[in-house]
């Protein structure tokens, strides 16, 4: 796949920084990247033509089309005259991307996977009085929580999306220390009882562990410091996210050549940090 990727590789490609990404490769798995419907027909078409080559061929059953705009934009692809059907969200690798580019439904879909979990395992195990509190902690940091946070390093950590974790976290403890959420005793009571850490900290540790991936990156338009895109002006929700960690890490505030939080993702530039105690 490497070999047929290389080979029908043209000028095509979304922009980051000073490189050109045309496309992702996972095993057998291939998303292709364009600017434009009409490039990206044409990587297609050379993509295709290489399988054919190599002696495979595209799936048209299982291939789609998507644009990431906030607008809705009409791509029409076609692959050995099959027209591609074109979504507004699509599943790789397990995790939810949606044509706007939130990842608001993907929240939503961990948060239900882990509640079927729950329900799957209620009798034989959440609340099975034989089980042992040891071997229900168990089963919830190794099945429960990794079906929760799949795929956490991309979420954008918002007061809602916490709140909501929060309760999905302890809607399982609570029901393993043996109460409900009516009897009104606090989270931190409940987790020290069990001595389970924060599943707010789990998941904050891990973007620090995904943003220290971007720190030991050589300087450049990938990452390092400095070297990571930034936005020239405020960029929200997403600047937040990633100050409370540098802050929470002892990092000290991102700042944009203006000295202001935040600029255009993806946009030309650097990111420097201001590092302080």
């Amino acid at each position: 796949m490497d070999r047929i990727s290389r080979r029908s590789q043209g000028l095509e490609g979304v922009r980051f920084g000073d490189h050109r990404i045309s496309s992702l490769i996972f095993a057998d798995d291939v998303v292709l990247l364009a600017p434009s419907g009409m490039d990206l027909q044409h990587a297609l078409g050379r993509f295709a033509a290489e399988c054919e080559a190599a002696g495979m061929r595209v799936s048209t059953s299982k291939s789609k089309a998507m644009v990431l705009d906030q607008k809705k934009v009409a791509c029409t692809l076609q692959v050995g005259g099959e027209l591609l059907p074109q979504v507004e969200e699509f599943k790789y690798l397990g995790v939810l991307f949606t044509s706007e580019g939130r990842m608001d439904r993907e929240i939503d879909r961990r948060i239900g996977a882990a509640a079927a979990v729950m329900w799957s395992m209620y009798q034989s195990v959440v609340v099975k009085k034989e089980l042992s509190r040891k071997a229900k902690l168990s089963i919830y940091q190794s099945i429960y929580v990794p079906t929760l946070t799949y795929g956490h390093e991309l979420w954008v950590m918002t007061e809602r999306v916490r709140s909501r974790i929060q309760a999905a976290e302890m809607s399982f403890l609570c029901r393993v220390a043996g109460r409900s959420l009516r009897d009104r005793v606090r989270s931190s009571v409940t987790r020290e009882e069990l001595r389970v850490e924060p599943l707010l900290l789990h998941i904050e540790r891990g973007q620090l562990r995904w943003l220290g991936h971007l720190f030991r990156m050589p300087p450049g338009p990938w990452g390092g410091v400095p070297g990571m895109p930034h936005r020239e002006e405020a960029p929200g929700k997403t600047q937040d996210t990633l100050e409370r960690l540098c802050l929470s890490a002892g990092l000290g505030t991102p700042r944009g050549p203006s000295g202001r939080a935040g600029g255009k993702c993806l946009g030309k530039g650097r990111m420097d940090f201001n590092l302080h105690p």
